[in-house]
């Protein structure tokens, strides 16, 4: 939906099961329709679409694209973001460091990429611009030196490089504005702020800028700015707040850098307390969040270093004194406590606070993929959990 002429705001469809077209799509006509009568039963309801490689593929098939779209029309839904960080299934199955794969020095996640851009620029309404979330180039353990680091940054420049080129043919061709918004997070490539400025000077632009002179007439500055038009950030909120840093900080970072934020993720954070908290209450209520789907990486922040661990069942096994941990997993946005336990919602209201001074972008998607997996207390019904997350936001803009 459109809130207040200035923002597309919408949750994820990652949150549904979707390997395949058919089961994306049946997902999708499952609860949309019933969360659209809730929150925005006059006016037209935007959406952020997850489609996995197959389910991409498939749409490309026969009539697909055309069904699905008389059916947005029919239901007044219409398409404004999309997720491309999960490649295969996210569901219903071990999905841990392998959202990641295959990751940026890969052909598979280019032409992925460049299939998913081409069925946004067909959905994506006019007079809109469009954005596609995907992963922080790779993973951090899957490289064992700094020498492997660096030919896979390389490699991943070079095919975002490839992207750019992509969205501005298209722009020129058709008008349409599209971004591709890479997505920080705790163990990826790039997990805050200066590890994104670090890629974008040191290997995106640098890249670009020798890569598009060959076919581009422009010089050194035009094609920096040209890269910088396409190549945003998915500012997702959990994960900088696991990174200990201040969103009006990383914004002030970025806008001097010239670098965008193409979307905002607004996702919550467990936040673990343990000053002047029964400890093992604490501990016993973290012990509930362990589940065997999805990363769920811990950090620690140590004078003005952040330490991260790979996963939550390393931090139970330790049990070590500390004051403060921060988990990736994100948890309902409208519950500020979950039990002895706390939520970053602090730096969501943080976010929305700044979004009052400059608004940075105008897309806005809730992202809590996580209600599967979610302790008994905390699972309720899907649609009514997602209409309530929808409604708070709403309600604190």
């Amino acid at each position: 939906m459109f809130i207040k002429n200035k923002y597309h705001l919408s949750y994820c469809t990652n949150i549904h099961p979707g390997q395949d077209w058919k089961s994306t799509f049946s997902s999708i006509k499952e609860h949309v329709p019933g969360i659209k009568k809730s929150v925005s039963p006059d006016s037209p309801f935007g959406l952020g679409l997850r489609l996995s490689n197959k389910a991409s593929e498939e749409l490309a098939l026969g009539n697909h694209m055309t069904e699905f779209m008389n059916w947005l029309q029919e239901e007044d839904v219409y398409i404004f973001t999309m997720n491309g960080f999960p490649y295969g299934n996210f569901h219903n199955e071990r999905v841990k460091d392998d959202v990641h794969t295959p990751d940026w020095t890969t052909k598979e996640r280019l032409i992925y990429t460049q299939r998913l851009f081409e069925q946004l620029a067909v959905l994506l309404p006019k007079g809109i611009n469009g954005g596609i979330s995907t992963s922080p180039i790779s993973y951090k353990h899957w490289f064992a030196s700094e020498m492997e680091k660096d030919t896979a940054f390389k490699i991943g420049a070079e095919n975002m490089t490839q992207i750019a080129k992509q969205l501005f043919e298209l722009e020129q061709r058709t008008g349409t504005y599209l971004h591709l918004d890479i997505e920080p997070e705790p163990d990826g490539f790039l997990e805050n702020t200066e590890e994104v400025l670090s890629f974008y000077s040191d290997y995106l632009v640098p890249i670009a800028q020798q890569e598009l002179s060959r076919t581009l007439d422009k010089n050194a500055y035009q094609l920096e700015e040209l890269v910088k038009r396409y190549i945003t950030i998915c500012y997702d909120i959990c994960h900088f707040s696991l990174a200990y840093e201040h969103p009006c900080e990383t914004f002030a970072k970025f806008k001097e850098a010239g670098i965008q934020v193409g979307k905002i993720q607004v996702s919550a954070a467990l936040k673990i307390l343990f000053k002047g908290k029964n400890r093992e209450e604490v501990w016993s209520v973290l012990e509930k969040f362990n589940e065997p789907v999805y990363l769920h990486q811990v950090t620690e922040k140590i004078g003005k270093r952040v330490k991260t661990y790979n996963d939550l069942p390393i931090v139970l096994a330790a049990k070590k004194e500390v004051d403060e941990l921060r988990a990736h997993y994100h948890v309902p946005i409208f519950l500020e406590r979950f039990g002895a336990l706390d939520s970053t919602q602090d730096q969501i209201l943080d976010t929305l606070d700044y979004l009052k001074m400059d608004s940075l972008t105008e897309h806005l998607e809730i992202e809590t993929y996580t209600w599967d997996v979610l302790p008994e207390g905390l699972k309720e019904n899907l649609s009514h959990s997602i209409v309530r997350e929808i409604e708070w936001l709403k309600a604190h803009i």
